[in-house]
């Protein structure tokens, strides 16, 4: 059965990695002034990575560890923080709080 192959399970990792380097890399293509910033591992999620551009948009994707996540920064070419350290910027909540006052 394959279902418990090794195999088979890592080709969808593979491509799940190789999406979500896409995505990174198109949004800090697309939009000017992106930063990332690193989020912790917590016990409901695993670390996590937010790139947020001038305008305050931005995305969040799962990364293996911190690591990773300042490898990204380095090979996209953006500043990386840790959010523990400094914080969400205000573009950001500013963002948020015009998308949920637009629906």
């Amino acid at each position: 059965m394959a279902l418990f192959r090794r195999r088979s399970r890592q080709a969808p990792d593979r491509d799940t990695r190789k999406a979500t380097l896409d995505h990174l890399a198109e949004f800090a293509r697309t939009r000017v002034g992106v930063e990332a910033y690193i989020e912790p591992q917590t016990h409901v999620t695993q670390t996590t990575m937010v790139l947020i551009a001038t305008s305050g948009e931005w995305t969040r994707r799962r990364v293996p560890d911190p690591a990773t996540a300042r490898k990204i920064a380095v090979e996209l070419g953006i500043p990386v923080y840790d959010v523990q350290l400094v914080g969400y910027p205000q573009r950001m909540r500013d963002w948020n709080a015009r998308q949920r006052t637009g629906r």
